[in-house]
């Protein structure tokens, strides 16, 4: 089996969000279990609470976990390959975000802030970064163009949240998967460097490009290699010295058709094959 970075995808923070049609009836006070309906978080078991998850457009209550496992903490020093980190999708695009630019007109993924999801165990992060307003914003936009009306926030503000969890976790390790639409000359450089985050960065250089294992946790901590990032646009590689995510990222496929039982499906973009 290829020891290539393999992404797992939970597209809304809510990792343990199941159909409405999975749901069964409320059950007893404190013995709730994930995914059973709910009518109040008493009724959950440790470690669950009661919530519908509006950012999917579900109305149902059921009994969702808050807090990720923390992998490090079962067994540490192992290849930072061997290790599966829960990531968001548009981790930016969160439900009741204040719009800087008018009405907002798009989807939405996420209910916690950036911060919350650090605290709850996000350890990745899928942001999408446009030239917009003379910055780089985060948009979930189309057309590879932001518009006011799918425009978040100035990007920066995202990072700073990450770098400050950097800073105040020494162990802590964050990747960050760009949806690169940016244009301007040394954008993502001079935005990371703005953010206080390149003293963490993981150099592109020291990435393994033939699916081989990557440095243990042990050695990315003392090295300071504690931020991955990713770029989707293939000339940032040489000209900005940030990895294309392709050469080094296995991921599953999106949507319905990555969903199907028994069978193991990759995105057409990943490098190596998957294995079931």
């Amino acid at each position: 089996m290829s020891s290539a970075f393999v992404v797992i995808l939970a597209a809304a923070f809510f990792f343990g969000h199941l159909p409405r049609s999975s749901y069964t009836l409320p059950c007893s006070p404190g013995q709730c279990q994930l995914s059973d309906a709910c009518t109040n978080s008493r009724e959950c078991s440790r470690g669950l609470f009661c919530s519908a998850c509006a950012a999917d457009g579900d109305a149902a209550s059921a009994c969702h976990r808050y807090q990720a496992t923390d992998v490090i903490s079962i067994k540490g020093g192992l290849a930072f390959n061997k290790y599966s980190w829960l990531t968001t999708h548009n981790s930016f695009a969160i439900l009741g975000e204040p719009s800087q630019t008018g009405p907002r007109t798009t989807f939405y993924n996420q209910e916690d802030t950036v911060t919350d999801q650090l605290n709850n165990g996000v350890r990745a992060f899928m942001l999408d970064m446009y030239d917009f307003l003379h910055d780089i914003w985060l948009c979930h936009s189309f057309g590879g163009v932001c518009y006011g009306f799918t425009a978040f926030e100035p990007a920066i503000n995202t990072l700073k949240e990450i770098e400050l969890f950097l800073a105040s976790n020494p162990s802590e390790i964050i990747t960050i998967f760009i949806e690169d639409y940016v244009t301007s000359a040394n954008g993502l450089t001079k935005l990371f460097t703005a953010a206080g985050l390149k003293k963490y960065w993981f150099p592109v250089s020291s990435m393994p490009k033939d699916g081989g294992d990557w440095l243990t946790l042990t050695e990315m901590v003392s090295r300071n290699y504690r931020l991955l990032v990713f770029t989707s646009n293939i000339t940032k590689e040489s000209s900005e010295a940030i990895a294309y995510n392709w050469r080094y990222v296995n991921e599953n496929q999106y949507g319905d058709s990555g969903m199907q039982s028994q069978t193991c499906t990759n995105r057409a973009e990943s490098v190596f094959k998957c294995q079931e």
